[in-house]
C-alpha cells in the first residue's frame, strides 16, 4: 500500500480552485450578472444554456440618457502623416541646408546615397528638397538657355532685414555690459556648436534663447573651429544678429535693438538628419604629378615624420591652419595625430586643410592626417598674422572666461 503525501500549499490551491468552479456553475453567481466577469481559459466552459454575454450592448435610448457617462476615447499620439495642416511657408531669404558651415554650395555632389526625401517630413514645407538643400527658389530651369537666376534680390533683402533688426550700433559700454551678463558665473545657458557646425535646428535654438536675453553665449568645438571666419560669417548671415565678442571658441551673439520675439521668422524644424551626398574621392590612388611608386614612398615618409600636433576630441582647432603653414616653411610633409576622433571628422579636417592652407592630402591611415605642400609651394602672405576680424572682435580683453 502506497501513501502519497500532498503538500499543504498544493492542497489549499486545489480546494480554492474547486470552490471557484462550483461558484461559477451556480446560477446565483453575481460575477457574471453584475460584474461581467469573463472566466479565464483555465476554468471549464459554462453551461450551453447560460448566456455567455449576460450584459448586451446598451440601446441608443440608454446612450442618450443623461445619467449615462460616455467613455473617454483613448489617447492617440499625433502623426505627421495625418495632421491635415497646411505646409509651412518660411520667408527666410536663404536655402535650407542641414549644416550651413560644413556644406559648401559651390561644390556639387556627384550622386545621392538614396532617394530624395525631405527631412522636414512629408508635406510640412513648401520648398522642394533636392537631396542637398531646400532652395528658396524653384530649382527647375525656367528659361530655354538654362540661365541661372540672379540672387541679387535675395542678397539685398537679407541685408535690409539685418540692418532693420540691428538698429544703431552698440557703444563700447553697452558691449561690455552685455558681455559681462553672458559670463559663465552669471548665466549657465549657452548654445553648443559641435562637429556638425551651424545646423538648421540650431537657428531655432538661438531664437528661443533670445526670448529671455539680448545676447547668447555660443561655444564652438570640434571641426568647425578650423575655419572660424566661416562660422562667424554664417552665424551673422543666418540669424541676422551681430557677434560682439570673441575669445577663442567662445562667442557672444547679439540679437539687435529692434528684435521682437513675437515677430521672429518661421523656421521649420528638421525631423531627422538627411543622408550625406556622394562627393568626389578625397584620397586618390596617385598624388598629383607623381607615379604610383612615388606616392607609396611619400605615404610611408609621411607616417614616419614626427606629429606636428595631436587634436583632442571636441577641442579648439583655430590655430591648426597657421601651424601647418609655418611648418611648410621648413618641412615638405606634415602629420597631424587624430587618435580618438571619429572617422568622418578625419575627412572633414582634411578637406578644410586642403582648401585653407592650401595643401594636398596624402593619406588618412592609422588615424593620422598626412598633408603634402606640393611641388609648387608658395608661402601664404598672412600665415602668421591675425585677420582683421580677430583684432576687431577681440577688443574687450579684460574679461576672462573659463573654456
Amino acid at each position: 500500500m502506497f501513501i502519497f503525501l500532498i503538500p499543504r500549499q498544493n492542497l489549499r490551491h486545489r480546494i480554492c480552485l474547486s470552490s471557484v468552479r462550483r461558484h461559477l456553475s451556480t446560477t446565483s453567481s453575481k460575477l457574471l450578472t453584475k460584474y461581467s466577469f469573463t472566466p479565464p481559459p483555465s476554468l471549464p466552459p459554462q453551461n450551453q444554456n447560460q448566456n455567455p454575454n449576460p450584459n448586451p450592448k446598451p440601446s441608443s435610448q440608454n446612450l442618450q440618457s443623461p445619467n449615462k457617462i460616455r467613455k473617454k476615447p483613448l489617447y492617440r499620439p499625433p502623426s505627421t502623416l495625418e495632421t491635415g495642416e497646411k505646409p509651412l511657408r518660411s520667408n527666410l531669404p536663404f536655402d535650407f541646408r542641414y549644416s550651413y558651415t560644413e556644406s559648401n554650395p559651390s561644390v556639387r555632389p556627384i550622386g545621392l546615397r538614396g532617394p530624395k526625401y525631405s527631412p522636414f517630413g512629408p508635406g510640412r514645407v513648401k520648398r522642394e528638397w533636392t537631396g542637398v538643400c531646400a532652395p528658396v527658389k524653384s530649382p527647375k530651369v525656367r528659361s530655354v538657355d538654362g540661365e541661372v537666376e540672379d540672387d541679387s534680390e535675395l542678397v539685398e533683402k537679407r541685408r535690409l532685414m539685418r540692418e532693420t533688426l540691428l538698429g544703431q550700433p552698440l557703444t563700447d559700454a553697452e558691449k561690455k555690459i552685455l558681455v559681462d551678463m553672458c559670463e559663465r558665473s552669471k548665466v549657465k545657458k549657452q548654445v553648443n556648436l559641435g562637429r556638425d557646425g551651424l545646423t538648421h535646428n540650431m537657428l531655432n535654438d538661438i531664437h528661443n534663447h533670445w526670448k529671455d536675453a539680448e545676447a547668447i553665449r555660443i561655444k564652438c568645438m570640434g571641426v568647425p573651429t578650423i575655419d572660424m571666419e566661416n562660422v562667424l560669417t554664417q552665424l551673422e548671415d543666418k540669424t541676422f544678429g551681430k557677434i560682439i565678442h570673441r575669445q577663442s571658441g567662445l562667442l557672444v551673439l547679439y540679437r539687435g535693438r529692434n528684435y521682437k520675439s513675437k515677430k521672429r521668422p518661421v523656421i521649420p524644424l528638421m525631423l531627422w538628419k538627411p543622408q550625406e551626398p556622394v562627393y568626389p574621392k578625397l584620397i586618390k590612388t596617385t598624388v598629383e604629378g607623381l607615379s604610383i611608386e612615388e606616392t607609396k614612398v611619400l605615404r610611408k615618409r609621411g607616417l614616419a615624420v614626427p606629429a606636428l600636433t595631436k587634436l583632442g576630441r571636441n577641442g579648439y582647432y583655430g590655430n591648426l591652419v597657421t601651424m601647418i603653414r609655418d611648418a611648410f616653411l621648413v618641412e615638405e610633409l606634415v602629420r597631424v595625430d587624430c587618435t580618438g576622433l571619429d572617422k568622418s571628422d578625419h575627412k572633414k579636417i582634411a578637406v578644410k586643410l586642403r582648401d585653407l592652407v592650401p595643401c594636398i592630402p596624402v593619406t588618412l591611415m592609422k588615424e593620422q592626417i598626412v598633408v603634402w605642400r606640393g611641388p609648387h609651394h608658395e608661402p601664404a602672405g598672412n600665415g602668421t598674422f591675425l585677420s582683421a576680424r580677430d583684432s576687431v572682435e577681440n577688443s574687450i580683453d579684460n574679461l576672462v572666461w573659463d573654456s
